[in-house]
């Protein structure tokens, strides 16, 4: 047992390693804030460990966990449990681990150690269910069958070694999955549990505000019971990449219209380098962005849009080191350009780039981050600390991350040794490039060419250009910041004196005691959505702004101040968040530069081509992703769908551009908040300049109205979205008819009461896809709740036949819940409601969208958890009765039909959505 963890100063929790009789490895955690219990196991078995001819093995036993145990037989009990008690659950499959996790509110939290306890010391592999979860992965594996990253991440799989387990197929089908003659599934799922899940193989971590000494009686009294086959792991020892896997140039066309390039070079392992971190010093390098470097260059020539250095697949014998470009079309066809200029800045690293200044730079960096590293949830710290316990020394645990011990001259130079032409990987992704492949299980074109040695010399030729240039120290490094102390007026955020064209709010942070804070800026323009051509151009000033700004500001985001320019409804938002002491500085800079109209006319193309390609990229994605999309749309006046934007975008010009930004600045309204580390008198001398800078610039006007169309009084309105998938998906969507606190209330309720059953019942039971779910929706304020599935094997018509079917017996499932049951269930809610805000970003985040919602006594919270606990199981079932079952009910059915179901039969309705802007304009509108 140790508790010798180094932590940060400003972590109040407490720590406790102890290894079990059996070798299982356990971290405890003691937080006395908690609001949660937590816990995660990460099994050192992933879908390397699949036996050769049953590829996607760990996966499915991932999947069969979660269906039954021997003290916890019945499908979907685990799930119920966790949910009726406040809590998630997940888990995921990786190459060498994987992972499971849960929280749960404190009190249930042994009752689910327990049951999580018998994942692996007792699990059932009902046959009955082995059958169903197969066509559950077999879902899972059909519905990404688009996905590019999916589709790409196979490819790489057929170019390396096929001796290597990265090789593998790793998600499992019908067909790797299925039973054989003599070789049932399910005997093949005991044998892969017993030989690899072990306790010696296994790390846990638990969080709670138990003590140490209460929680590790608890991980004694359930986790002794896993056995210790005092397993060593044994992969296999051959290289990723052979001889012909190196020095070659692989092509793939893409689903989604993008250009990318990346090169790769081979390393080994990563893992026994932690302490120094001499990849990340060198990305520092290599992926810096501003004035002089390698992504400054290429956007000059017109050659790339983005670059990013330094990641890439790895694990217990390689490394992909990789660095990546966003290609123009300018770039697409001189790709050697870039990967000149690419081999010319590494060697100005090797000449002048490795410094003990610069790795201090990065050291002082990642010291700072953990220094003033804020509380995590529970559930995401268990989870990422069980993966580190794998990788880090046992006083590293949570310190890893950030641990630099200083600049290894040695392994920095043989790394940079490493980054040559010679066994390179290149790969390349466009539309209309010449393959004459077909990658296996995801049918991805692509074609592998052998990259020449004229070439590679090409790469090393030619001058230096004359604009790259190594970083200049980050003038935004100034000492180390210490949070300073001022009384508070009050609990929650005041307003400031008010001006003529801002309202700000304003409280000092007396809870995490960090440096740090956010502010958000909220500008409301009449004219900044009001049509598709409109919230088109809003959009792409936002992308023109912030990328016009990410050269002057990146030193200023190395050193921990960040900043977003995002759309919303009424206008755009900025928001600011990191350390204080240069946030002033970083806003100046930001609001001179909104002002200024100087956008190059090739970045206004290069932009403009991007966001067009983006959104007429929905047509590749998901069909559930469609519908979400077009939920909002369909529903708020002022949303507009990705491909109305681009049709609307597609001939504007820079001028109309420049015309869209007077007109958006001539009459605004303005709202903000400033929550951290800011002193009173900083925020109202920051109000006066703000208010200073807007009257030169606007005329004060009104908050835009968030207007969302009423469905009521409309009965089942359907609406059809085409969509080039073989899955079906709908969306049903309920719309509460008032927007009032006990609406909220019972629209919060019905959710989280029915949401495990839903997914039980139709997932696991009816197996209609994996996609598969309910939640709540507050669209503007106003209560809805949507049922959704995406599906291989049922069409719309089906689809809306079980959702239905589901809601009528749900009713009935109601009144069957004991009265502690039915408390417990709204007791775990309201948990959920009022948990505690972990960290600063949180409590900002809540605290602007009480502002948004017009909560100004900051009170929703609790008034919606009082509301939940005077609710009855008789006003869930009447409202279910009376507005969910009643005939011909008020609701909004999004769907899609997949083209394995084309010739089923269709659904029908009185009310078909044909023309979406006439269904917006003549429809009744609440106001908000």
């Amino acid at each position: 047992m140790t508790d010798k963890l180094i932590i940060s100063p400003n972590d109040p929790r407490h720590y406790r390693l102890v290894v079990l009789e059996n070798g299982l490895r356990v971290t405890l955690v003691h937080d006395p804030e908690a609001s949660k219990g937590a816990a995660a196991m990460a099994v050192r078995a992933g879908h390397f460990d699949d036996p050769a001819d049953r590829e996607g093995m760990a996966h499915f036993l991932e999947h069969m966990l979660f269906l039954g145990t021997r003290d916890y037989p019945k499908a979907g009990e685990y799930q119920q449990f966790i949910s009726e008690h406040g809590g998630n659950h997940n888990a995921w499959t990786g190459p060498e681990f994987t992972s499971y996790y849960f929280d749960v509110e404190p009190a249930a939290l042994e009752s689910a150690l327990h049951r999580f306890s018998q994942f692996f010391t007792a699990p059932l592999f009902d046959a009955a269910l082995v059958e169903k979860e197969r066509q559950s992965v077999d879902s899972e594996y059909r519905m990404k069958l688009q996905d590019d990253m999916r589709r790409f991440y196979q490819v790489h799989k057929e170019t390396v070694n096929p001796a290597h387990p990265f090789s593998k197929f790793s998600v499992g089908n019908q067909q790797t999955l299925a039973d054989r003659p003599d070789r049932p599934v399910r005997e093949e799922l005991l044998a892969f549990h017993r030989q690899h899940y072990s306790a010696n193989l296994m790390t846990l971590v638990v969080v709670s505000p138990l003590s140490l000494d209460q929680a590790e009686a608890m991980v004694q009294a359930h986790f002794c019971a896993i056995a210790n086959l005092k397993l060593t792991k044994s992969l296999p020892d051959v290289p990723l990449y052979r001889d012909e896997d190196r020095n070659i140039e692989i092509r793939m066309l893409p689903n989604k219209r993008q250009r990318q390039m990346t090169l790769t070079f081979p390393l080994p392992a990563l893992d026994p380098w932690y302490r120094h971190k001499p990849l990340t010093y060198l990305s520092y390098l290599l992926g810096y962005e501003g004035p002089g470097s390698l992504l400054s260059v290429l956007k000059y020539e017109g050659l790339v849009s983005q670059l990013s250095a330094g990641g890439g697949i790895n694990g217990y014998n390689f490394k992909d080191y990789n660095v990546s470009y966003q290609l123009t079309e300018k770039g697409l066809a001189a790709p050697d350009r870039i990967l000149a200029m690419t081999f010319q800045y590494l060697q100005m690293i090797r000449e002048g780039g490795v410094e003990d200044w610069r790795y201090q730079e990065r050291q002082q960096l990642l010291e700072r981050a953990f220094r003033f590293q804020e509380p995590s949830k529970p559930l995401d710290l268990a989870s990422h600390l069980a993966i580190n316990m794998h990788h880090y020394d046992d006083e590293d645990v949570a310190y890893g991350d950030y641990r630099m011990d200083g600049l290894d001259h040695d392994t920095v130079n043989y790394i940079l040794a490493s980054f040559t032409p010679d066994g390179v990987r290149l790969t390349l992704i466009a539309p209309d490039l010449d393959t004459d492949q077909r990658a296996k299980w995801y049918d991805t074109p692509y074609a592998c060419l052998p990259i020449s040695q004229a070439r590679r010399a090409g790469w090393l030729s030619g001058e230096r250009h004359p604009k790259l240039a190594l970083p200049d120290p980050n003038p935004y490094l100034v000492g180390l910041l210490e949070p300073r102390e001022e009384a508070s007026p009050g609990p929650h955020p005041v307003l400031l004196p008010e001006l003529s064209r801002l309202s700000l709010w304003f409280k000092k942070d007396q809870d995490f005691h960090v440096p740090k804070a956010h502010l958000f800026l909220a500008l409301d323009s009449e004219s900044s959505h009001h049509d598709a051509r409109t919230a088109a151009l809003t959009r792409l000033y936002i992308a023109m702004l912030m990328d016009s700004l990410a050269e002057p500001t990146y030193q200023a985001e190395v050193a921990g101040l960040s900043y977003n320019i995002y759309p919303h409804q009424g206008g755009l938002t900025l928001h600011l968040s990191g350390f204080t002491g240069g946030q002033e500085k970083l806003l100046d800079l930001l609001l001179r530069k909104a002002r200024q109209r100087d956008f190059a006319p090739q970045r206004f193309n290069e932009l403009k081509a991007q966001l067009l390609r983006n959104w007429n990229g929905i047509r590749t994605a998901r069909p559930i992703s469609r519908l979400f999309n077009a939920l909002t749309a369909t529903l708020q006046r002022r949303s507009h769908e990705p491909l109305n934007m681009a049709a609307a975008l597609e001939n504007c010009s820079l001028e109309q551009l420049h015309h869209h930004i007077d007109t958006l600045y001539q009459s605004v309204h303005v709202e903000g908040l400033i929550y951290g580390d800011w002193l009173q008198a900083e925020a109202e001398g920051l109000s006066q300049r703000l208010n200073h800078t807007l009257s030169q610039v606007s005329k004060p006007g009104p908050e835009v109205q968030r207007q969302l169309i009423s469905i009521q009084g409309r009965g089942t309105i359907l609406r059809e979205i085409s969509h080039d998938h073989q899955d079906s998906a709908i969306i049903v969507y309920y719309q509460s008819r008032q927007s009032d606190l006990d609406k909220m209330a019972l629209f919060c309720l019905l959710n989280h009461s029915m949401t495990s059953s839903f997914f039980n019942e139709l997932r696991t039971k009816q197996q209609l896809g994996y996609m598969v779910g309910t939640s709540y929706v507050p669209m503007n304020r106003c209560p809805g709740i949507i049922f959704y599935v995406q599906s291989p094997v049922a069409g719309p018509l089906q689809l809306m036949e079980s959702i239905d079917q589901f809601i009528a017996d749900y009713s009935y499932a109601l009144m069957q819940i004991s009265a502690s049951q039915w408390q417990a269930t709204k007791d775990a809610l309201c948990n959920q409601i009022l948990e505690q805000d972990n960290n600063l970003k949180s409590k900002a985040q809540r605290l602007w969208v009480s502002i948004g919602n017009k909560d100004t006594d900051f009170d929703h919270r609790e008034k919606i958890a009082e509301a939940i606990q005077k609710l009855e199981r008789a006003d869930l079932i009447r409202y279910i009765m009376q507005q969910m079952r009643r005939s011909n009910p008020d609701r909004l059915v999004l769907y899609s039909i997949g083209g394995s179901h084309s010739e089923h039969e269709p659904l029908s309705g009185e009310r078909q959505i044909t023309d979406l802007s006439y269904f917006k304009g003549q429809a009744d509108l609440i106001d908000f």
